[in-house]
């Protein structure tokens, strides 16, 4: 399997997507200070399961993050 190259990426982005790269089917939090996150596709199908509200902002690699998921600890 190829590995994605992640150099454009911040380092907390490349570290959640490498995650997500070993876990593709799993909703993955990523923790950041007092908050849970979910980005991209794993936020829209949280968003579904739970009937919340998703928020956007940032960009990784010159992309929009698109989609995160704030859930409190």
């Amino acid at each position: 399997m190829a590995t994605a190259d992640l150099s454009q990426h911040t380092p907390m982005m490349a570290q959640y997507l490498a995650i997500k790269a070993e876990f593709p089917s799993t909703l993955v939090f990523y923790r950041m200070g007092d908050f849970y996150e979910l980005f991209f596709g794993d936020a829209e199908k949280a968003a579904r399961l739970l009937d919340i509200t998703l928020t956007q902002r940032g960009q990784s690699a010159g992309q929009p993050t698109n989609i995160q998921l704030n859930v409190e600890d």
